[in-house]
Order: C-alpha cells, then sequence, then structure tokens
C-alpha cells in the first residue's frame, strides 16, 4: 500500500481520537518528527505520519500495558509500513521493549519532550511558544518537580542517535514555534 496523504492519516485518527487535548499532542509530535527527519535527513512523510498516529489507540485503550500494541495493531489493518507499525508499538516501550533503531528513539524522545516543551510555553507570561528559549527548556529539564509527566530517560533516548540534549531541544521548539497558532500556543 502506498502511504496515504497526511489528511488521509489525520482523518484516520479522527476515527479514533476525540480529544482536543490529544489531537494537539499528535500534531506536536508530528511537527518535532518532522524537524527530526529533515535534520537526521530522513523520510519527512513517514516520520511525520508515526508522530501524528503514535497514540491512535490511547482514547480506546484504557488498560496502559496495551498502549501501543493495540495502535499497531490499528495501523497493520490499514497496512501503515512495518517501520511505522514497530515504532508505534515500542513508543510505549515498558510494554514492548526499548526502542532498537532511530526512528523508535525519537518518537519515544519526541513524546516526552513535547509535553516538556508545551508546559514552559503555558508557564511563560504570555502563555506562548514564542517566548520560550532553549535555555529556558534546559532549566526545566533539569527541575524534576516542573512537568513530572515528562519521563526525562525517554527524552535521553536522543542522544542514542547522536543529537545532544541542546541540538534536541532547539529542533523540538522550532518545530512547535512553526504550529504554535494550531497549538492555540
Amino acid at each position: 500500500m502506498a502511504l496515504p496523504s497526511r489528511d488521509e492519516a489525520f482523518d484516520f485518527l479522527r476515527r479514533y481520537v476525540k480529544s482536543d487535548k490529544l489531537i494537539k499532542h499528535c500534531l506536536a509530535v508530528e511537527a518535532i518528527m518532522k524537524e527530526l527527519a529533515k535534520y537526521l535527513g530522513e523520510n519527512v512523510e513517514v516520520w511525520g505520519l508515526t508522530g501524528l498516529l503514535h497514540d491512535i489507540d490511547y482514547e480506546t485503550v484504557r488498560d496502559m500495558s496495551r498502549h501501543g500494541l493495540v495502535g499497531a495493531g490499528i495501523l497493520e489493518k490499514e497496512n501503515y509500513p512495518s517501520e511505522m507499525i514497530e515504532a508505534v508499538k515500542r513508543h510505549n516501550y515498558l510494554v514492548s521493549g526499548p526502542p532498537t533503531n532511530k526512528l523508535e528513539r525519537c518518537l519515544v524522545a519526541a513524546d516526552s519532550v513535547s509535553g516538556l516543551i508545551i508546559a514552559a510555553g503555558l508557564m511563560m507570561p504570555d502563555k506562548r511558544l514564542k517566548t520560550v528559549t532553549v535555555k529556558t527548556i534546559k532549566k526545566k529539564f533539569k527541575d524534576k518537580s516542573f512537568a513530572r509527566g515528562c519521563n526525562r530517560e525517554e527524552i535521553k533516548e536522543i542522544l542514542k542517535v547522536g543529537l545532544t540534549l541542546d541540538e534536541f531541544f532547539g529542533i523540538s521548539l522550532k518545530a512547535l514555534q512553526k504550529i504554535s497558532s494550531e497549538l492555540e500556543l
């Protein structure tokens, strides 16, 4: 099967995800994954769609021990590429085992860093991403009490693909600033 268009994939996601907050999270991870793909010379379309669809099962799976596995099954039924299916499965690596390749590691890191950056944006006086800096993100990353749900070890998966945290924070921030209006930040 040929890769669906971004619009088709977004419509597909909307069939499973109703929460605007979760949709915005998926858009954020998509944006980060696209910027990472550009930076690393990877397939922007595949990486973007992987980020967009990574939480397709989140609202339907109440048991987090199955999150990712169910999503991978949904993508498999629609004949998505195996690399996307495996990345979606492994982004919840407490269930499926640790990430094993660049796409999987980047998805794990992007999933967590998106929440850290958005939380940083919400803490700014103007509640906007445009005033967030890499320095801000680094400071918030070190503060374990800030955005506790953002797993710092998952963010560090990016180190295994050869990026520094500063590079990753810069790429991710740029990605989210590009879609700030969609995120309403």
